[in-house]
């Protein structure tokens, strides 16, 4: 790490590494894997990281990791016992009706708003409603 430019670490389960990890599993149930992400996370620490995300990983070990650190932690999906929290944006608002993870609250169904949004604009636009003279630039 630069300590020129900060830096916030991310372990437990980085989806860009999910094929590695075997899939969209909960990360650190086995003793071995904990003891790597407490390493994992004391190093991010040594390097200079100003923070770190623990993503999915059993509550009891998110908060034994979080207490050795002295650099904020924020979960998602690693239960109360972080600095913070986090949730992605798209399943916070509920965009996708297939896919929600567990551990992942819907504040908004936001798919079926986006569909019923969509299905005006293209109902408009068949019924040459769209664009209105207002909205038609001179």
């Amino acid at each position: 790490l630069n300590a020129e430019i900060p830096v916030i670490g991310h372990i437990g389960l980085t989806p860009q590494s999910v094929h590695q990890l075997g899939g969209y599993r909960i990360q650190g149930r086995e003793p071995a894997d904990a003891e790597r992400l407490r390493r994992e996370a004391s190093r991010l620490e040594e390097l200079g990281a100003f923070a770190y995300v623990l993503e999915c990983v059993p509550e009891a070990l998110a908060r034994r990791i979080s207490g050795e650190r002295t650099i904020p932690s924020i979960g998602i999906g690693a239960g109360s016992g972080t600095d913070g929290q986090v949730l992605v944006l798209s399943d916070l608002l509920g965009l996708d009706a297939r896919f929600q993870p567990r551990f992942a609250r819907r504040y908004l169904d936001g798919h079926n708003l986006v569909r019923t949004a969509i299905d005006h604009f293209g109902r408009d636009v068949r019924a040459a409603e769209f664009p209105a003279r207002a909205e038609v630039l001179a």
